[in-house]
């Protein structure tokens, strides 16, 4: 798969994550909104059904580990901030496939894009710090 697919793959399961987090939705039925008002053509279909299910059966898991990392407790975090964080910790415990560099690249244009103003300075901080935890045989 391309890279724009997986970045298009992290987009939607941000905003499906984001929903779920707001309206506590059951998981397939924001799925299925999304796949269906979704242009999906140049989406990595099951990379965006990995993060968007894995994101929301772990969540207290994924907080629990970037807890550390945050300098304050996850329900005081913008919405949009927890979900890209949640996002990024799952693909750092779970998806070693992807280099930790690329995790925190993507999770950064996630936040410049959808997040507040200074939001992609915090989630940088945060996974810059966790990384070293959360990946540290990666580490050079």
């Amino acid at each position: 798969m391309k890279p724009a697919s997986r970045r298009k793959a992290r987009e939607l399961a941000l905003q499906g994550v984001y929903s779920w987090q707001m309206s506590k939705n059951p998981v397939e039925q924001i799925e299925l909104h999304l796949a269906t008002s979704s242009d999906m053509s140049k989406v990595d279909m099951s990379f965006f059904q990995e993060l968007l299910r894995s994101v929301v059966k772990d969540s207290a898991r994924l907080d629990s580990s970037i807890r550390p990392y945050l300098g304050r407790l996850p329900e005081e975090l913008d919405p949009v901030e927890k979900a890209i964080l949640r996002l990024a910790t799952y693909e750092l415990l779970d998806r070693v496939d992807v280099p930790y560099k690329v995790v925190i690249n993507e999770a950064i244009e996630l936040a410049k894009s959808f997040g507040a103003e200074e939001s992609h300075k915090f989630v940088n901080g945060v996974l810059d710090k966790a990384v070293r935890t959360l990946r540290k045989n990666e580490q050079s």
